[in-house]
């Protein structure tokens, strides 16, 4: 029997300048012992087995990057803690007799001396100029910059014309859930995965690939396949299945949502407990190497109380990213014109308060959820409606609607979530020549209660590509800007069109709130509706890549 690692505690030493110290109780047959490591020597040990289906917790030298403060050594710790103890049970059994490994484990009263390294150091203490200084920076923070990317896409963006040097991971979309707790695919998705895992990995640009399973038409059999044993043992059996068939990086699971509704799917009160034994075991399953994320809302999943859980710790160690879905705050549905995407709550005055990127990052990591396994997403659209308004009034509480009501007194308690979803196909509006007029005026009103991809604003003429690679307004419409949610918007009266959406400005703004508060990346929805790479650019470069 090969030995077990039970729990994992850390503390901190003093010289030769303030660092953490893992402390792990191993059970080796009947004998119980702690054995104390820093994070450095696990990097040692890794490269000296030589492992490859087992990864560690990522670099991260924090302060490199990042404004120090105490939460980041709070989420570092705790997020390298459950990492290390999964790692070593996951290696045990295969390396239980190396010697290396043996001696790694030999009883220690502390861990051993050795130069210091700035990956051990309290990232709170560590100053860029310092970590500089010290040298040995091999692997500074790792930004992800992410995409889904959806079969209905392959058309008009083939596997084999992506530049994947722009996409750390792409989430293919969608298998769906079906009655027998399996897995159904659209016609020839399966093919167009092949080819996207088979160009990636041809790419030679270390694109990871994950599966993404449900979505917001896709998520009816979730309540059924998580609500017992022996339908979770079904499903991860399936889910596992698909990545070793296809030779993905993991799986993505695009609930929508437990304990929800969303679209009118089935639910019950036990569906996160559910969903956290469902994760459990597809990391079981998957082992440590492998991505477990999920799509989720900018407040944490419900509870059996029908509140947003308060501990998400455990759903944590299972998992690699929480996508952060923060768009579809405002739409089609709402009594007024409002951002789909709003960077905050800046000027105190919206009806939503809880759904804005701010706010989700202050829900998820008050719930006990690292930031470093936070994905913010950004819309790569907008919504057309049919409106004469001239501002952005739906995220205001104090400003009087059409309808007579106050923008807070909207029928609808939250945002609509939709986004992730095959998007109604409506023809390519055609420019027109304004009455008295010889400029082109471009013309949105077939879109009005619609999403609209970015490109197809650029392709009416709405926006104008500039020559610094910004966008301006055209085609009779006039850009406004939204200072309260930090998002743009374009106007006709003529028309009676508004058009809320993201821009390069917006999105940069996104990507550096993600940054600097030490979020794992950015992902999009999607990359099929950007203009070219345009919109992925500025987010890379947002995140510093």
């Amino acid at each position: 029997m090969s030995p077990v690692i039970k729990s994992v505690t850390h503390t901190t030493a003093s010289t030769p300048r303030p660092h953490i110290i893992y402390q792990f109780q191993v059970d080796n047959d009947g004998a119980v012992y702690n054995v104390k490591k820093r994070y450095s020597e696990f990097v040692a040990l890794h490269a000296a087995l030589g492992v490859h289906d087992a990864e560690l917790p990522p670099k991260r030298i924090l302060a490199t990057t990042f404004i120090p403060s105490a939460w980041l050594d709070d989420t570092l710790i705790a997020e390298r803690k459950e990492g290390l103890k999964n790692y070593l049970n996951s290696i045990l059994p295969k390396f239980q007799d190396n010697e290396t490994l043996k001696e790694f484990l030999s009883p220690s009263l502390m861990a051993s001396p050795r130069q210091f390294d700035p990956e051990d150091a309290l990232p709170s203490t560590l100053s860029r100029k310092k970590a500089q200084e010290l040298g040995e920076i091999t692997a500074a923070a790792t930004f992800i910059a992410a995409a889904y990317y959806p079969d209905w896409s392959a058309g008009t963006f083939p596997p084999e014309k992506l530049d994947y040097s722009k996409f750390d991971i792409l989430f293919f979309a969608f298998a769906v859930p079906n009655s027998s707790n399996t897995l159904s695919w659209d016609s020839g998705s399966q093919d167009i995965l092949r080819r996207l895992v088979s160009s990636a990995k041809s790419s030679g640009k270390g694109t990871k690939i994950v599966l993404s399973v449900g979505g917001w038409g896709g998520s009816t059999f979730f309540h059924q396949a998580a609500s017992s044993a022996a339908n979770r043992s079904t499903f991860v059996s399936a889910l596992s299945s698909a990545v070793s068939t296809f030779g993905l990086d993991g799986i993505d699971i695009d609930w929508e949502y437990p304990n929800e509704s969303g679209a009118g799917n089935p639910f019950g009160s036990a569906d996160s407990a559910n969903l956290l034994s469902l994760l459990t075991s597809l990391r079981s399953s998957l082992g440590t190497s492998k991505i477990i994320s999920a799509a989720v809302t900018d407040l944490p999943w419900l509870g059996a109380n029908g509140s947003p859980l308060t501990d998400m710790s455990a759903y944590a160690a299972q998992m690699t990213y929480a996508n952060l879905m923060n768009y579809d705050i405002f739409g089609d549905w709402s009594p007024a014109p409002g951002p789909n995407a709003p960077l905050g709550n800046l000027c105190g005055t919206s009806s939503q308060p809880q759904y804005s990127a701010q706010a989700a990052f202050s829900q998820w990591t008050k719930a006990k959820f690292p930031a470093s396994k936070l994905l913010l997403g950004l819309p790569l659209y907008g919504y057309v409606l049919n409106s004469t308004k001239t501002k952005l009034t739906g995220s205001f509480t104090d400003d009087t609607i059409d309808d007579g009501k106050q923008d807070g007194t909207s029928e609808t308690p939250g945002p609509t979530r939709g986004a992730n979803k095959r998007p109604v196909q409506l023809p390519k509006p055609v420019p027109t020549v304004g009455p008295g007029s010889n400029a082109a005026q471009a013309n949105l009103q077939s879109w009005w209660g619609q999403q609209i991809p970015f490109s197809n604003i650029v392709s009416s003429g709405a926006l104008v590509k500039k020559s610094d690679g910004s966008y301006g307004e055209g085609g009779g419409f006039t850009m406004g800007w939204d200072d309260c949610s930090d998002t743009p918007f374009l106007f006709n009266t003529s028309q009676q069109t508004v058009v809320s959406y993201d821009d390069t400005f917006s999105l940069a703004d996104k990507a550096a709130f993600a940054k600097s508060n030490g979020m794992a990346g950015c992902f999009t929805w999607s990359l099929d509706q950007d203009d070219g790479v345009t919109l992925q650019n500025v987010i890379r470069k947002g995140l510093s890549k």
